[in-house]
């Protein structure tokens, strides 16, 4: 039997013996993590999925998998159909799965670490429909059966000197307390990583990728701070920049100090913390303000030191992505390359900065059909040769001290068909729409999605992801509240308004299932614009472009572009040529200034 239908009936098994009819295993952690580390890898370890989004349900006679559109092809080649059921979310909830297909009486179990209130409260709500229940499990039957499940990472913590964070700890500990003490509330509970990371100017290695550690925090209204992390992570160094106003405690006292806060008034996330957080609250004699959590807006508007620090990286980090792209055009023609092999070097060159911390996300290098699929994980079973007549797409990132970068680039491999130069082109225009797009204060990421998607639209195409996220300071690459896309996005983030300060991607694209896929994507910078002879009383935003490395123009079709795209193309360029040009020489120079050519 294959060794993950083997752990799904090892898992029933365990079910029957904690009286449960079904059991639920999401892709997060405690943190409610979207990047998590090994120990709680739990959907990858039963399934095989290897995507960083995604749901199982598992009941005594079916099984279901949940993925969105970035996932359709991907579950489809790792997850094996004889044992799971394929559903694409959101259009069908685990939810709603279940209230069709739990029988009536059914017991479904879930982890109570593992889930926010929120969803809690809806999925009990569908099942109560049918006559069924969801129980919060003692213990996770998954890590029950899974014998040789590895530790916590014990990576320690580091400092984030203010030179990077720009606002000293102390100075935003004080505002959120502020925050509590205007809605009287007398503490709020932290477990979101990077919020933790960010408001006590730490950094950590638990996580591949976010530079974050395992920890909980409760920040009380006179800005005094529990801190509930292993003591092996704390040095002297660590332990000084703290101060005595952070209480330094074990991770694994975090429960029984939730019980402390009795006849308090506490703020806990309901969309951004565990439901076992709630509840411990709730039983403990506290009373649960539901607010969100006030570090996320904080965080998301940068300062002008994580600003400035992040246009540092991004031109360090885009003459690193040029020498590759320039290796890309003159190497992989002759189709020795893989896709292993291409992120490979595309490494080298980054860790050849002197400044490359880690990589921001896994990247994804695929080419040919590899790149319908847009989060594709190259693997050692999947590498494919890089080939004449392909598209060869490529999205990647870099960790480094002063900002996080991620930035995707297309090019053929050989001469491009009159479609992809179509489709690309299309993806283009999108893409330039909301760089330069302008629009009051208080739009939100919904409002402008369009505009990427009119292009593609007219000739009867799309895509299935959104088209911008957030991204953090030397943190996650995926950063909210805010993002632009569709307004029905789940969990609202398409519905926050744009402010400035925030940061956001530009990534739209077109994907062709079996044969090829396109996504150009930049970081934008929230800011003000002033617009001559509109209404002085209306403030206007806008973006700046923060990502620059060449946008392969033998994939462009300049008759497809209006006057205005061809100004604002050959401007970024030329911008391109400037901050990148300074750091080439040689060869690659004089790709780079071929490449940056005006067009039209």
């Amino acid at each position: 039997m294959p060794v993950h239908s083997t752990r799904l009936a090892a898992l029933r098994d365990q079910l029957a013996r904690q009286q449960l009819d079904g059991f639920i295993v999401p892709l997060t952690d405690e943190h409610l993590s979207e990047y998590v580390g090994a120990y709680a890898q739990r959907l990858a370890w039963l399934t095989g999925f290897g995507g960083s989004a995604g749901t199982a349900v598992v009941l005594t006679d079916g099984a279901a998998i949940f993925t969105d559109g970035r996932y359709t092809l991907q579950v489809r080649e790792q997850v094996s159909a004889a044992d799971w059921t394929y559903v694409d979310v959101p259009q069908t909830p685990v939810a709603v799965w279940l209230a069709a297909h739990a029988p009536a009486g059914a017991r479904i179990g879930y982890d109570a670490w593992l889930h926010p209130q929120i969803w809690v409260d809806d999925t009990a709500a569908a099942l109560a429909a049918t006559g069924a229940v969801l129980v919060a499990v003692d213990a996770n039957p998954v890590d029950a059966i899974w014998a040789d499940r590895p530790a916590p990472s014990p990576a320690p913590l580091t400092v984030q000197a203010d030179a990077h964070a720009g606002v000293p700890s102390a100075a935003k500990r004080a505002a959120i307390a502020d925050w509590l003490v205007a809605r009287r509330a007398d503490a709020v509970v932290l477990s979101a990583l990077d919020s933790i990371a960010w408001l006590l100017n730490i950094r950590g290695g638990d996580v591949d990728h976010t530079p974050v550690a395992l920890a909980y925090a409760i920040l009380h209204a006179d800005g005094a701070t529990d801190l509930f992390v292993a003591p092996g992570k704390i040095d002297d160094a660590v332990r000084q920049h703290l101060g005595n106003a952070v209480r330094l405690h074990d991770r694994t006292a975090f429960a029984a100090a939730l019980h402390d806060l009795a006849g308090k008034r506490v703020v806990a996330d309901p969309a951004g913390s565990v439901a076992a957080i709630v509840q411990v609250l709730a039983a403990g004699g506290a009373t649960v303000v539901a607010e969100r959590d006030p570090v996320l807006l904080a965080k998301a508007i940068k300062n002008p030191v994580e600003i400035a620090g992040h246009r540092a990286a991004s031109a360090r980090d885009g003459a690193a992505l040029t020498r590759f792209l320039h290796w890309a055009a003159t190497t992989c023609p002759a189709g020795t390359e893989t896709e292993l092999s291409a992120a490979a070097k595309l490494l080298e060159f980054r860790q050849a900065t002197g400044c490359l911390i880690d990589t921001s996300f896994a990247t994804i290098s695929a080419t040919g059909a590899h790149g319908a699929s847009p989060h594709y994980h190259v693997t050692p079973e999947s590498d494919a040769p890089i080939l004449s007549g392909q598209l060869y797409l490529i999205d990647s990132g870099g960790q480094y001290a002063d900002g996080t970068t991620d930035v995707t680039r297309v090019l053929p491999i050989g001469p491009p068909t009159p479609e992809m130069r179509d489709r690309f082109t299309r993806v283009l225009k999108g893409h330039i729409a909301i760089a330069t797009a302008v629009f009051p204060d208080g739009t939100c990421g919904g409002q402008i999605d369009a505009l990427a998607r009119a292009p593609l639209w007219q000739a009867g195409l799309d895509y299935g992801h959104g088209t911008g996220h957030g991204i953090g300071a030397y943190l996650s690459v995926h950063e909210g509240p805010q993002r632009i896309a569709k307004p029905d996005y789940p969990g609202g983030q398409a519905l926050e308004p744009l402010r400035a300060g925030m940061m956001l991607s530009n990534e739209p694209g077109y994907y062709k299932a079996g044969e090829y896929g396109i996504r150009i994507e930049n970081l934008l910078l929230v800011e003000p614009r002033t617009i001559p002879g509109g209404d002085p009383d209306r403030a206007m935003l806008g973006f700046e472009t923060l990502t620059f490395a060449p946008i392969e123009r033998d994939l462009i079709d300049p008759a497809l572009l209006t006057p205005h795209e061809i100004a604002w193309l050959n401007a970024y360029h030329a911008t391109v040529t400037q901050i990148i040009g300074t750091q080439l020489d040689g060869e690659v120079l004089q790709w780079l200034l071929e490449k940056c050519a005006p067009v039209g």
